[in-house]
């Protein structure tokens, strides 16, 4: 009954510090305009300071504790087929929204002068090879989510394989630190109503200053629509074909969710979203240490549909057309390029143009839909977060169960 009554309180102060946020927008005063800047950057920073440890330790102190590798297996077994099947169903209403709002009519080029995103050549083969960092300390200051979580799986496998008597400690140390940079985060969240004030007067100025032809208008509807039908439509569905309550899950969630459409990072709310899956919705926490981690490296909804509309949107205002059954391809490269993205800043955006690059096209039209990227990016990432939870709600159900 606490934690209901805290988390009714926990949203109306959100909902309240969105409102005000807008409010202060519209009124456009320079003096609260700079404060938001300072409190926004400040409390990202806090995040930050927090979000990689907290993935290192967490699956440190949950794999290491687990009864051994077989239920790591089980445990990441489900874990990734539903990751897999989440994120092919995102591409394949990407594709049909694609489809029914004919996307690929090419519209002249808008006579502004638009400069092409810069490329960054050969930076997918380099962030490849930084799964396996080079040391331990690079792979926390360049923010290698992928490679940290590799490393934080290799030594659990170690671990695990040692003797009791010299597993015990290290078990003991790496649960007890995890729980202080919980209890960290549980002081930093204390100012999150704050920072939502922040990041709301933020976006409504930002969205001001967003322009855009009936052309991209109908992209953005594409891209986000996708979004909505999958957060909205399809994760409860799922939930609801499991027997896992839909409003429950969501109320629960809502704080992590609007963290995640404010930061536009999975792996900076990440601390929250276990939080509240562990405190409201009461997933087993060995479950939610594992799976969320999992998650935010591998699970990428909102990506896969970017990809695969962004893509053959772009090229279409280039003439270039795909058969159908190229199009149905795009759905498995999309969805394949979205699970191994996670950890590259504007990683969809970057990746997206390595694949138009490699077709030929040309980028100005990319470059156009940059300034939209930003909006684009909060309901991406809000909807990675929701899908995070649903997995781990889902496999929390099946492991109890058997």
């Amino acid at each position: 009954m606490t934690s209901s009554k805290s988390s009714s309180f926990s949203q109306k102060a959100l909902l309240f510090a969105m409102g005000l946020g807008l409010c202060c927008g519209w009124l456009d005063v320079p003096f609260l305009n700079t404060t938001a800047e300072i409190v926004s950057a400040l409390f990202i920073q806090l995040l930050k300071l927090v979000s990689l440890p907290i993935i290192f330790f967490a699956i440190l102190s949950t794999v290491t504790n687990l009864s051994g590798l077989d239920e790591l297996k089980t445990l990441g077994r489900k874990v990734l087929t539903y990751t897999l099947l989440t994120t092919l169903i995102a591409a394949t209403i990407a594709a049909l929204l694609f489809a029914t709002l004919h996307l690929d009519s090419v519209q002249s080029m808008v006579d502004a002068m638009v400069t092409p995103p810069a490329t960054t050549k050969g930076q997918y083969i380099d962030f490849a090879l930084k799964i396996v960092p080079e040391n331990a300390i690079v792979a926390f200051v360049e923010g290698n989510v992928i490679g940290i979580a590799f490393m934080a799986f290799l030594i659990s496998v170690a671990v695990i394989a040692l003797p009791e008597a010299e597993r015990v400690p290290l078990q003991t140390l790496f649960k007890s630190l995890f729980s202080a940079l919980l209890r960290l985060t549980q002081m930093i969240l204390k100012l999150f109503p704050l920072g939502v004030w922040a990041f709301m007067l933020i976006l409504f100025k930002e969205l001001q200053n967003t322009t855009a032809s009936s052309q991209l208008l109908w992209y953005t509807v594409a891209v986000v629509g996708a979004n909505l039908i999958q957060g909205i439509i399809v994760l409860p569905a799922f939930l609801y074909l499991k027997g896992i309550p839909v409003r429950r899950s969501i109320s629960g969630m809502f704080p992590a969710l609007s963290m995640a459409f404010f930061t536009k990072s999975s792996s900076t709310t990440m601390p929250v979203t276990i939080q509240c899956a562990e405190k409201t919705l009461n997933v087993q926490p060995k479950v939610a240490q594992t799976a969320i981690p999992l998650c935010s490296v591998i699970n990428m909804n909102g990506c896969a549909a970017f990809i695969y509309i962004t893509v053959l949107f772009v090229s279409a205002q280039n003439g270039l057309f795909f058969s159908p059954f190229e199009m149905v391809g795009w759905i498995f490269i999309a969805s394949l390029a979205a699970v191994g993205n996670a950890g590259v800043p504007m990683g969809c955006y970057f990746l997206t143009s390595a694949f138009l690059i490699s077709l030929g096209v040309d980028l100005t039209w990319l470059a156009l839909i940059l300034p939209l990227y930003t909006f684009i990016d909060m309901i991406e990432t809000a909807l990675n977060v929701w899908s995070d939870s649903c997995v781990t709600l889902v496999v929390d159900k099946e492991l109890s169960a058997s």
